[in-house]
């Protein structure tokens, strides 16, 4: 295989524009337990918004009453993202919509036959039926729209690329694959993609779940596969392990896939607080993106090399994400976080041998308590040692 192959065929071409959508008001709520009052999904909308994904999905109008009225509220806010609500594939979820004033619909139906079979109990063409006249209907009335195939991923790819035909030749705008229950593995979602890509030459959106902790992963490898859309929520939120995480996606394809990006990440870790409080889903320390350990540092020789260089051991800075940088005094810790410890934060230049003891007993401590060490501690430390030698 030639170089110029490899390139073709496994990297974005120059300038790709990758569409993010924001599904933590429809997906995210989903969670079980999950409910967001009206107040904070406005202010979740106005943050994403600020952020500057592409599309917010933000809600099941048909479920009508105080969620319909939110969507209504949402639309108002004048946002730049495009607005979509979604939809079964039936025209009167489609008219409840158009009352909320959206500019998109995303209209889903089930493709897998243990779905089709079971959860609808009808046969393929009735699916195939149904999402046609759905998704002609919208198009009537102006919107775009988003076919969604529920449970993609345990389709049968011949049904998948005639479903996403016929969603084309009925009008619609891309396609969603849904990863439903996480099954996926970025080799074979990258097998998946590149044949619906080539087959049906329609726009797609990966949608993955992280039932087996690839959302992220499986995203990132469909829109190296040619998808030109990905679904994420806020902190991964969603549906059993959750979604493919906005922060994770998107520093992702700045970093990992060097896709131009003129996302405001530096929100990320205020936004994820934010989301954390209102789904009462706390956010780990160790978060990937916004966790507050991402850039803690204890290890001596990682905090030696953070304080020569950060790039040594971080790929971003944390101002990027929203984050400060901490120098973490503990077990692992050594001199050269100890004597930057006094200097920037308590102005005190330290001779070596006494950054030697404070050391040792720093160590000592943090073993007795079984974590890291509190300013307040370190200093008491050095304090006791300066009595001792008087």
């Amino acid at each position: 295989m030639t170089r110029s192959s490899l390139d073709r065929d496994w990297f974005l071409e120059p300038g790709a524009r990758i569409r993010v959508v924001d599904t933590t008001l429809r997906d995210g709520e989903q969670t079980a337990g999950v409910v967001f009052s009206n107040e904070e999904k406005l202010k979740i909308a106005a943050y994403l918004d600020q952020i500057g994904v592409d599309q917010i999905e933000a809600g099941i109008p048909v479920m009508g009453g105080f969620e319909k009225d939110c969507i209504k509220q949402i639309v108002d806010m004048g946002l730049k993202a495009s607005i979509m609500a979604w939809n079964r594939a039936v025209i009167a979820d489609i008219k409840e919509s158009i009352e909320c004033g959206v500019d998109a619909v995303a209209i889903s139906i089930s493709t897998s036959d243990i779905h089709i079979q079971h959860k609808l109990q009808t046969t393929r063409e009735d699916v195939l039926a149904r999402m046609s006249d759905a998704v002609k209907f919208a198009k009537d009335k102006g919107l775009y729209v988003s076919v969604n195939a529920e449970d993609a991923s345990r389709s049968s790819i011949e049904f998948l690329t005639e479903f996403a035909l016929i969603g084309k030749h009925a009008g619609a705008d891309r396609l969603r694959f849904c990863d439903t229950v996480g099954i996926l593995n970025p080799l074979t979602t990258f097998r998946y993609i590149r044949t619906l890509v080539d087959a049906v030459g329609l726009e797609i959106e990966m949608h993955t779940h992280n039932d087996f902790g690839m959302a992220t992963a499986n995203a990132l490898s469909g829109i190296y596969a040619g998808a030109s859309y990905v679904g994420v929520t806020v902190n991964g939120l969603g549906e059993r392990a959750g979604n493919a995480c906005l922060q994770e996606v998107i520093m992702g394809l700045k970093y990992l896939m060097q896709v131009d990006s003129d996302y405001n990440t530096t929100l990320f870790r205020e936004v994820a607080e934010f989301v954390a409080q209102a789904s009462g889903r706390p956010l780990p320390v160790s978060k990937p993106i916004v966790g507050s350990n991402i850039f803690a540092h204890e290890s001596g020789i990682h905090g030696d090399g953070v304080l020569k260089n950060p790039l040594t051991y971080e790929v971003f800075s944390p101002e990027e994400v929203g984050l400060e940088r901490q120098i973490v005094i503990g077990k692992h810790s050594g001199s050269a976080a100890i004597r930057s410890k006094f200097v920037n934060e308590y102005g005190l230049e330290l001779p070596d041998p006494i950054i030697q003891e404070v050391l040792q007993r720093a160590r000592q401590k943090s073993i007795d308590l079984k974590r890291s060490l509190f300013d307040k501690e370190l200093m008491v430390i050095y304090e006791e040692l300066m009595k001792e030698k008087e």
